[in-house]
């Protein structure tokens, strides 16, 4: 009897401090919570709202706590640019084939950069199957010979009923010029945008434009998306917490016309990602005069020399996308 006893105390106990470990599990979570939404974290708070906005899959981190307008100035951007003055840029190796690879290791993230010395290489590539699918990074560059690839700007599909989602990247998003001509537009004409856009020598183009203006640019190669991220040298981004941690994508130029690629990995144990604050403060340490921000999350891949180089977050590996910027051999 005495042994039943203590089995039966043994047992008891047990499920008390499991009891006790899930109520403490369940108040720190909704503790956090709180402190996180109503709390004087500010930045933190931002942080994760920007985040969360920045998926289509995990929106309701942030909607289930915060209501629209709350939302919307957090993650809006009303940033005025500076100016560009595009001849700052002194184009010096328009004859250089080379390309110099770096990679980026941070506390938050690891990165991977290219710098390609001739301008006049970037191209930029559209799904061979508009309106269709899109396709993977590695594909469109395989097709075009490329040396190196990265992705592009942003896309949308659209399901048996007609209903706009991102999904394989059948539909690019805003402008797309390839070797001077206009694959897509769905800009109105004084649309403002962001714009990464190469003109007839080589100088890379940024800052928000209208159709309009962009006409009257001899572009030859363009993609638009959002946020600039450096002007004549500046930094445009402030705020550390603007649009989350996230993976990240972008292009930049240096003021010898040489064009930068970086691609940084996130959404990973322990290396979330960057905020565009990080991403524009390692392109300035790389000295680039001028850049802008392209599609990140899961579609971040970059091609070199006929593999991918990063580790893209996407569950199926490197995802479809819609367009690229891509290094002519």
């Amino acid at each position: 009897m005495d042994k039943k006893k203590r089995k039966k105390k043994k047992k008891f106990s047990i499920k008390k401090f499991m009891f006790f470990i899930i109520y403490q599990i369940l108040f720190l979570s909704i503790t956090g919570i709180i402190l996180v939404f109503h709390g004087p974290f500010h930045n933190v708070k931002k942080i994760l709202v920007g985040t969360a906005m920045s998926t289509f899959k995990h929106q309701y981190i942030a909607t289930l706590f915060l209501s629209k307008d709350e939302i919307s100035k957090m993650v809006n951007n009303s940033k005025v640019y500076d100016k560009q003055d595009v001849g700052d840029i002194q184009i010096s190796g328009d004859e250089d084939k080379s390309i110099t690879r770096y990679n980026v290791h941070q506390n938050r993230f690891d990165g991977y950069i290219l710098e390609i010395k001739d301008p006049k290489r970037v191209k930029v590539a559209c799904t061979s199957k508009i309106g269709v699918q899109g396709q993977r990074v590695s594909e469109m560059a395989k097709e075009r010979k490329a040396i190196a690839a990265i992705n592009g700007g942003g896309f949308f599909d659209k399901n048996d009923s007609g209903k706009e989602w991102v999904g394989t990247g059948a539909y690019p998003e805003g402008l797309v010029i390839s070797d001077g001509k206009i694959v897509r537009n769905n800009l109105k004409d004084d649309e403002e945008v962001d714009v990464m856009a190469f003109d007839d020598k080589g100088k890379l183009i940024v800052g928000k434009k209208t159709f309009n203006e962009l006409k009257k640019m001899n572009l030859k190669e363009a993609l638009t998306f959002n946020r600039t991220l450096i002007v004549n040298g500046k930094p445009q981004v402030e705020d550390e917490g603007e649009q989350g941690l996230q993976p990240r994508t972008a292009i930049g130029q240096k003021r010898d016309g040489t064009v930068v690629f970086i691609v940084i990995d996130g959404r990973k144990l322990f290396k979330e990602g960057a905020s565009l604050k990080d991403l524009q403060d390692v392109l300035l340490e790389q000295g680039v005069w001028n850049a802008g921000n392209l599609d990140g999350g899961s579609s971040s891949t970059m091609y070199y020399k006929g593999e991918i180089i990063n580790n893209p977050c996407n569950s199926t590996g490197e995802r479809t996308v819609a367009t690229a910027f891509y290094v002519a051999p």
